[in-house]
């Protein structure tokens, strides 16, 4: 499954509000809520498996890029958003750079190796230039979007 598969129009920020490292988490998360994605019961759930994950090491893996992701015991699939942030987030990244882009993933506990195929595959996507700044220069939705389906990175089976 491509990535541009976990995510449509309706999961994708083109501008986030947040400037800080755990408020972006929030809005990720809460936008997922809005999105009908994630359950209203899950949101407290999930924010805190967020919070220890981030608490242990931070998902800024550096060029301004973080893959924060947590595992949820009542999720039958895997669900994500992506979020761009033209100023760039404090994210505590590795490399301390601000982060522009951020794709944020929950998947089903029971799917460990669901987890680690798709953390490795946005990973590889992510570390290419050229795609990191198509990212930052798309206008829209809809240009984000093919940018995502036109890389041959898979997720998941």
């Amino acid at each position: 499954m491509k990535l541009a598969k976990l995510l449509n129009a309706d999961h994708i920020i083109l501008d986030m509000k947040a400037v800080e490292h755990w408020p972006s988490i929030v809005e990720l998360v809460e936008h997922l809520v809005t999105t009908e994605q994630l359950p209203v019961s899950e949101h407290e759930e999930i924010l805190e498996a967020f919070r220890a994950r981030e608490e242990s090491v931070s998902t800024g893996i550096g060029s301004g890029v973080a893959i924060p992701h947590a595992f949820s015991d009542h999720l039958e699939r895997v669900i994500a958003v992506f979020g761009r942030s033209k100023a760039g987030i404090d994210f505590e990244a590795l490399d301390n750079a601000p982060v522009h882009f951020i794709i944020l993933f929950v998947v089903p506990r029971k799917e460990y190796h669901l987890h680690l195929r798709t953390l490795a595959a946005i990973a590889k996507m992510f570390t290419n230039r050229e795609i990191l700044r198509q990212l930052g220069e798309a206008v829209d939705l809809e240009e984000i979007l093919t940018i995502f389906d036109s890389r041959p990175s898979r997720v998941g089976a």
